[in-house]
């Protein structure tokens, strides 16, 4: 009984932490991806019973993957606002970005850091009239992840679960630790968690941090915010429109980001091997440390 009662009341702090999402049938509900555009160090991802395969940039990635990250390492994720298609092949989706294009929109990314593990529960989309409502609901199960939530329809939802807990993210930039540390950047999520036998709702806005093993709210330490401010100058991608392109096409300029001197042997994004930076393109080549 008190199992049951304890169950019920996490499912309604789930729903106060999250904005309400509007009903759809299952016919106009799309699935969304994820696409891996930069990969440092190792890392690998399942698809499913355990069978494990290397990341690399490009990799498209769906509801039910899971990620894993070696010490040492990270990858960042962009979240597609749509349905995902191929991306173009040839000249086109190798060559950098011709000038004329022009970018489209930030995007939704998720850096996965060093021995972490993240799984992708959920990415639908459903186009009600007006609005694109959005429904993501990724899984920390361990480590520790960073990110960025653009502005979402008003019955969208992202959510973040943790072992002892949900975020709601909603315009926001977030550092969230599976060990239950929690800290906004800019923006506000609404954290639900359990503390003993109770569910325990948790505000918290920009600049502050929580901890749920203490349950203290305190400002963000300053050394911890320039590490935030570094990793969101870094996970700046765009959406760039490519002319002759369908419209459902994106070229992520990975390559460019990343490209190190040729002249030095540093190495790039995509390239299929390993630079002086550390940066990977192709292959990881292994397992990842830290487990299945």
């Amino acid at each position: 009984m008190k199992q049951t009662r304890t169950l019920a009341n996490w499912f309604i702090a789930c729903a106060i932490a999250c904005a309400m999402v509007t009903t759809a049938t299952a016919e106009s509900v799309k699935d969304r991806t994820g696409k891996v555009v930069r990969i440092k160090g190792a890392a690998r991802y399942s698809t499913g019973n355990n069978v494990w395969q290397p990341l690399k940039v490009g990799t498209v990635l769906r509801s039910g993957n899971v990620v894993q990250t070696a010490a040492g390492s990270f990858v960042d994720i962009v979240i597609n606002e749509s349905a995902s298609a191929p991306s173009p092949r040839g000249a086109a989706a190798a060559s950098p970005t011709p000038l004329h294009s022009q970018p489209a929109s930030a995007q939704d990314v998720v850096r996965v850091l060093e021995d972490s593990v993240l799984a992708i529960d959920k990415l639908t989309a459903v186009q009600t009239g007006a609005d694109k409502v959005t429904e993501t609901q990724l899984d920390l199960r361990s480590g520790k992840i960073f990110g960025t939530v653009k502005k979402m329809s008003a019955a969208s939802r992202f959510e973040v679960k943790i072992p002892n807990g949900v975020a709601g993210v909603r315009g926001t930039v977030y550092f969230i630790s599976a060990d239950g540390v929690i800290s906004v950047v800019s923006g506000s999520m609404v954290l639900a968690y359990t503390k003993g036998d109770e569910v325990v709702t948790q505000v918290i806005s920009s600049g502050w941090q929580f901890d749920t093993r203490t349950g203290q709210l305190t400002p963000i330490p300053p050394g911890a915010m320039a590490q935030f401010r570094e990793w969101l100058s870094e996970t700046r991608y765009v959406d760039y429109i490519v002319p002759q392109i369908p419209r459902d096409y994106t070229v992520y300029p990975v390559s460019i980001h990343d490209r190190g001197d040729s002249s030095t042997g540093n190495g790039t994004d995509g390239g299929g091997g390993t630079g002086n930076n550390g940066e990977t393109g192709g292959e990881t080549g292994g397992e990842p440390n830290g487990g299945s």
